[in-house]
């Protein structure tokens, strides 16, 4: 077995066109370091829906060079069984480490293969990315970036020439193309042939899709202090906040630059603790100066994803985060204001308030999806998604994907224009928990070293699920591996609770399912409490926020986690 290991690794060792990683595994073959050379040939990286995402280093279960040419070479040979024998494939990237050599490499394979390649002038918001699928009429598209993983992470995603990412069968068939390359010897990838895109024309096209977002005349007067996390969404917020006509955003210093070590924070990510501490500070210094920003803003490192904070007296940070669901309610009451027309839509592990929102008044169209914006870009019709992961799409036409961008001009406008009733977002939170029941959410989020942690829960969730949570009777419990009529199947577990006996709260529901991008188990929960008048708020959110614990420790308990 070690001399299988050790000529394994000398064999890819052959193949690795990258420097870095060559010398790294070379070190490991010398150090006949065991441990660390099983770990990294233990497999390959699985191609899905997601793409590729992964650690860097050297190795079939690493981002590397070697792994994103075949990754490249195999979308290429899928592409061209389809029919698209000399169409056009635009590569995006992030500023992440090796994010700019797995874009050129992209580019290579493709003209190598005989498609067409065009490339980011530099990197990019993953949206840019999106919108120029479909403003070019290319193919295909791959943006090179990891969102907001860690730092040592980087991955691939794979979008089709309707501007969505890839779903079944496609990841199957690209999948099977990539395990067809035997070497990467037998990949042709020249040193030329693409083009790289002009800024002005391609970033000039996506940010005059972005004033389509905002009503003509509509309010601008609002103050907002915003980070981009270290990553590539300051540019282009900016811009597109400059051509709407609001104010220039306070930009948090510390985190303005991108930096693929994203030193400031432990996780790149809005939802994560202390990831906002530097925006709250910005805020509290620009109040002291007399300019107290309404709303603080952020995107994640891709600027896919958008989070919002408001003023909070009550807290010690004096801002309050609010939840992905309650920027989704929040914008499509303000698209109903708008009379959006079309379709809204959100996942599973979403709140249900926004299918209430959407039958209220116009009766707007309302549709579920599985998790992710891959499911509800394809959704007929479609006018407004979001997803409960701070993923908002404002502007389907234009970016059939989540857009942190667009998404962060419409919050602004409708902020602007409560500001100008005198109000807040957190006034209009309090009408629509007062309209339609307050519907408090919550995540119970386990991340684990050891997969089978996770595979461990799930199995004794299906074997033994529970029939009471928080005191609440389990009404239905259904097993999504089977599918339903709506639903293709997906590794998923959702009950329905009933609710309680005093009429305090009118059910719950909670979902249970593997991360599809970290290692992770994820538990979504919602419970729903009737709101009698404004004066009863205060009450329902204590009830609502004891029953959401008392479904977590229940739950933890029967998953064993």
């Amino acid at each position: 077995m070690q001399r299988d290991l050790i000529a394994q690794a000398r064999t890819w060792l052959a193949e690795d066109p990258d420097p870095e990683t060559r010398a790294e595994l070379a070190e490991l073959i010398d150090a006949e370091d065991l441990a660390e050379l099983g770990a990294r040939f233990a497999g390959t990286l699985q191609f899905g829906t997601a793409g590729l995402r992964g650690e860097l280093g050297a190795g079939p279960m690493r981002m590397n060079r070697s792994v994103v040419i075949r990754a490249a070479a195999g979308l290429a040979a899928y592409l061209k069984k389809q029919g698209h024998t000399d169409g056009t494939v635009v590569v995006g990237y992030d500023a992440r480490y090796k994010s700019a050599d797995f874009a050129r490499d992209t580019a290579a394979v493709m003209v190598g293969a005989g498609l067409k390649a065009v490339v980011m002038p530099r990197p990019l918001p993953t949206p840019v990315l999106a919108f120029a699928i479909r403003h070019l009429g290319a193919v295909a598209g791959v943006e090179v970036t990891a969102s907001h993983n860690p730092p040592r992470d980087n991955g691939y995603k794979v979008y089709l020439g309707d501007g969505s990412q890839i779903v079944p069968p496609a990841d199957a068939g690209i999948a099977a193309e990539i395990a067809a390359v035997a070497s990467l010897n037998d990949v042709p990838r020249p040193d030329a042939g693409w083009e790289t895109l002009r800024e002005e024309d391609i970033l000039g096209a996506y940010l005059e899709r972005t004033d389509a977002v905002l009503t003509g005349g509509s309010a601008r007067n609002v103050r907002v202090v915003y980070t981009p996390m270290h990553g590539v969404g300051r540019d282009v917020l900016t811009a597109a906040f400059a051509r709407a006509g609001f104010p220039a955003p306070a930009v948090v210093a510390e985190q303005a630059e991108p930096d693929p070590d994203f030193p400031t924070v432990a996780f790149p990510n809005p939802e994560e603790p202390g990831a906002m501490d530097l925006a709250f500070a910005t805020a509290r210094e620009a109040a002291a100066r007399g300019e107290a920003p309404d709303i603080i803003i952020a995107n994640d490192p891709d600027a896919d994803r958008c989070a919002v904070a408001v003023p909070a007296d009550d807290t010690v940070e004096g801002w309050r985060m609010l939840r992905g669901d309650e920027v989704g309610a929040l914008l499509a009451e303000h698209l109903v204001h708008k009379n959006a027309a079309g379709t809204f839509a959100t996942t599973i592990v979403s709140s249900s308030l926004l299918s209430r929102i959407a039958a209220a008044g116009t009766g707007t169209p309302y549709e579920e999806t599985l998790t992710g914006f891959k499911w509800l870009a394809r959704v007929d019709g479609l006018r407004y998604a979001y997803e409960e992961a701070l993923g908002y799409c404002v502007d389907p036409e234009g970016v059939r994907d989540k857009d942190g961008i667009t998404a962060a001009l419409l919050i602004a406008e409708l902020t602007a224009e409560l500001k100008e009733q005198g109000r807040t977002l957190s006034d209009l939170l309090d009408d629509l928990a007062v309209e339609h029941g307050l519907h408090a959410t919550d995540q119970l989020s386990v991340r684990v070293e050891d997969l089978s942690v996770i595979a461990s829960a799930m199995r004794r969730l299906r074997e033994q699920p529970p029939t009471v949570l928080a005191g609440l009777h389990v009404v239905s419990a259904e097993d999504l591996s089977k599918g339903t009529e709506s639903l293709p199947p997906t590794d998923g577990l959702r009950y329905h609770l009933a609710g309680d006996e005093a009429g305090q709260v009118s059910g719950a529901r909670v979902i249970v399912r593997p991360s599809g991008t970290e290692p992770k188990l994820k538990c979504y929960l919602e419970v729903v409490v009737p709101v009698a008048d404004a004066a009863a708020l205060a009450g329902a959110r204590v009830r609502g926020g004891e029953v959401l614990a008392a479904i977590k420790t229940d739950l933890a308990r029967a998953a064993g986690i």
